[in-house]
């Protein structure tokens, strides 16, 4: 794999879709916890313990490895680290958090922290980072802009990542498909372009028909052309986002916005496009992807294609049955588009250990850290020192992961993650619309336009 390095590229293309989103200047305030005594970052030097959990558990050994330096230095704080899945994991902390039993520190998503921070349930970690001289400089592409608010800052960046197309590669030659062919896939709402071409090519039936002969039955399908994730909530993140956004369309006009553009034709037309494949057979069903999740349906074979992010890089290197690698994104009227996102750990306002919890926080997003996580080769991490570390772990591994890297180094070839207030609210709406449009119990236009409404209502 040819090395090179994402540090310019990044905090130029990357900078300047901060300014465009208008990063340094948030519309609207969100108030935090602010612990008084937060510049007294020395640990207390009683033994204590930092309940520490996350979510994926492609990262757990990298950053129990993190945890194990971390405790070898500072021998009174031990670090407790606890794994769960997603859906566990957010109902266990905002349960926790109610209770009086959330952990001390946990790692933070954009969707959520905003309103975690509304509600005060948060330490402004600005007054820690300012007393012990962290340069939030050193993360790359302005990544640690998307933490802070007026004046206040909620995490220090430990990753990034894009999304790309994984592909099987036993079923793309036995179609007769080519990688090039998947790499060079172009896509349009009129007509689908080719990319959806090789979707119907690669969907095959019981019989061995696939989506282009006439004699293709949908209600017996072996082999589905691509599978997503779910339908996507109102992020969609992986699902819809990088195809949506090649028509020019985006979520919000804005970081800190409070209108969302979910009635935009583009968008209700690419939604349309999708459910519309899927009642052709080409697109795993959303009951199927529920029921067996989409990476797991695609590491069973049940699919040529699959839309993921590089955090799940992992994931297909210890469970899919069968030759893989990593295609890039169809491109779009605009390019091809993929959003960029990256996470940083927080501390909850109940801890009783904060300067203990800093320290963790501190380590966890140090060059140290970041480049031992490079060395598992599971995320790039949001240091550049680390990213080479973790390109050299992929390599190692016989791994092409330039479809993850040429999109974020690619000039307009990112978009960030809608960040807004009422986060969970916006869910709550887009959630139960957007399954009814890929279920087929209503069409895009109608159900998405009504959504719309409601999702902007609450923010008036």
């Amino acid at each position: 794999m040819k090395k090179f390095s994402l540090l310019v590229t990044l905090l130029l293309v990357l900078s300047t879709v901060l300014s465009a989103c208008g990063a340094a200047a948030p519309a609207a305030e969100a108030p935090a916890a602010d612990t008084g005594a937060a510049a007294d970052t020395a640990p207390s030097g009683e033994a204590v313990t930092i309940e520490y959990w996350l979510w994926d558990s492609n990262q757990l050994p990298a950053y129990q490895a993190c945890a194990d330096a971390f405790m070898a230095a500072n021998p009174n704080i031990a670090v407790n680290i606890t794994q769960s899945g997603w859906d566990d994991y957010w109902n266990g902390i905002q349960t926790g958090m109610v209770a009086g039993t959330a952990p001390d520190v946990f790692t933070d998503h954009l969707a959520k922290y905003p309103e975690f921070a509304a509600k005060e349930q948060l330490v402004d970690i600005q007054p820690y980072v300012d007393a012990d001289g962290v340069d939030v400089g050193v993360y790359l592409g302005g990544l640690a802009d998307l933490w802070a608010r007026d004046g206040k800052r909620f995490g220090l960046p430990k990753d990034w990542d894009t999304i790309a197309i994984v592909y099987n590669q036993d079923a793309l030659d036995a179609a007769g498909v080519t990688l090039d062919e998947v790499n060079s896939a172009t896509w349009d709402l009129e007509t689908g372009g080719t990319f959806g071409e090789l979707i119907a090519k690669l969907s095959v039936d019981e019989n061995g028909n696939n989506g282009l002969s006439p004699d293709f039955d949908s209600t017996k399908v072996k082999q589905y052309g691509l599978i997503i994730n779910g339908a996507g909530e109102g992020y969609g993140q992986t699902e819809w986002s990088w195809l949506a956004a090649t028509t020019g369309w985006r979520h919000i006009d804005e970081l800190y916005a409070t209108k969302y553009n979910y009635d935009d034709p583009r968008f209700t037309g690419t939604i349309q496009w999708y459910a519309d494949l899927m009642k052709k057979g080409f697109i795993m069903p959303l009951e199927q992807v529920t029921s067996l999740g989409g990476s797991a349906a695609f590491n069973a074979g049940l699919g040529a294609l699959h839309a993921n992010g590089s955090w799940m890089i992992g994931d297909f290197v210890n469970n899919a049955t069968f030759p893989f690698g990593f295609a890039r994104l169809p491109e779009g009227p605009e390019g091809r588009k993929s959003m960029f996102n990256g996470l940083a750990d927080s501390i909850w306002v109940g801890t009783k250990h904060p300067a203990e919890a800093w320290q963790w926080v501190k380590y966890a997003a140090s060059q140290e850290c970041a480049d031992t996580v490079g060395e598992f080769g599971v995320v790039f991490p949001a240091q550049q020192s680390a990213v080479d570390k973790a390109l050299t772990a992929y390599e190692g591994k016989g791994l092409d992961v330039s479809a993850f890297t040429l999109q974020a180094t690619e000039p307009d070839g990112t978009f960030l993650f809608p960040v807004t207030d009422n986060a969970s609210q916006v869910s709550a709406i887009m959630t139960p619309a957007m399954q009814s449009v890929m279920l087929g119990q209503s069409d895009a236009a109608s159900a998405l336009t009504k959504a719309n409404e409601e999702v902007n209502a609450v923010f008036q």
